[in-house]
């Protein structure tokens, strides 16, 4: 299974402190099968982000929730 950088955008906590987003979709064979890829973020630095819905998103290890920037 491999991971293709999609995308990036700038995300921004309760604080206004921004964060740079990288969006990368996994490759897998069931893609052949159907099956939609699976995204997955994580900030330039290499945390983990979880996608909760729309533009919000929270940083796996602390908690703090994120607002995607248009």
């Amino acid at each position: 299974m491999a991971s293709v950088l999609v995308g990036q955008f700038h995300a921004r906590d309760a604080e206004g402190r921004i964060y740079p987003v990288h969006e990368f979709r996994e490759s897998q064979p069931e893609e052949a099968d159907g099956k939609e890829p699976v995204s997955t973020y994580r900030l330039a630095i290499g945390d983990r982000v979880t996608h909760l819905g729309g533009d919000e998103f929270e940083l796996l290890q602390s908690g703090i929730k994120l607002t995607r920037v248009v």
